[in-house]
């Protein structure tokens, strides 16, 4: 299913009668109560596979597996390092280590986690240099796996460093980082977020998450 299917299926629902909760890990939340969450209502998650060209998350299997055993639909994330290496050479190695996909209807596509980093804001590069690095994952994504990765992001970091550019807007899903009670302004042209991260502290592990659709709008999310 083309995303831009998706996206004028779901613009259409109220998100008070079509919104399905889930969460996102890494090993910094340590043990997830997959269990817990799941008979709680969430029914997605999002689990940190790897970053920059060499790390890989050592809790990555254990919580990929316990999201499958616990019934979720679940995907994996690569929290991007532009420092690092090529937005190609990244894709490459998430591809390999966890962020493949597949239209089984329980994995969502790779996403990618481009926000704040350890070294400086922007990772020491120009808007446009910005741009052209996550065009390079963005392409080489989708050409291992057929699939676009959906973009995980804050508006601040967006417009400051790729100058608020509106290149993936018709072709990869927003996952919009805003942790308040309303989703505040939606950056890149985007007429929507996919996903919403409202706040940091989800009781079972992790950060809270809300999916803007159905249950049946987000397992075609998984399916293709």
């Amino acid at each position: 299913m083309k995303f831009l299917a998706l996206a004028a299926f779901v613009s259409n629902l109220p998100l008070s009668l079509a919104a399905v909760s889930g969460f996102d890990v890494s090993h910094y939340q340590g043990t997830v109560n997959f269990a817990g969450a799941y008979s709680s209502g969430a029914r997605f998650v999002l689990i940190k596979a790897t970053e920059g060209t060499s790390y890989t998350d050592p809790k990555f299997s254990d919580n990929y597996v316990g999201a499958t055993n616990a019934g979720f639909i679940r995907g994996a994330y690569h929290f991007a390092r532009p420092d690092e290496g090529t937005g190609s050479a990244q894709a490459q190695f998430f591809h390999s280590h966890g962020g493949g996909w597949s239209g089984d209807g329980i994995t969502l596509p790779g996403m990618l986690d481009i926000e704040y980093g350890p070294t400086s804001t922007c990772y020491g590069l120009s808007q446009s240099a910005m741009v052209t690095w996550i065009t390079s994952f963005v392409n080489e994504y989708h050409s291992l796996t057929g699939r676009y990765p959906l973009i995980y992001t804050t508006n601040d970091w967006w417009t400051t460093c790729t100058g608020n550019t509106s290149k993936y807007s018709t072709t990869c899903p927003l996952v919009l980082a805003h942790y308040s009670s309303s989703v505040g302004t939606i950056p890149g042209g985007w007429p929507f977020q996919t996903f919403w991260q409202f706040n940091d502290n989800y009781a079972y592990g992790g950060d809270s998450d809300t999916f803007n659709g159905n249950s049946a709008n987000l397992k075609k999310l998984a399916t293709g």
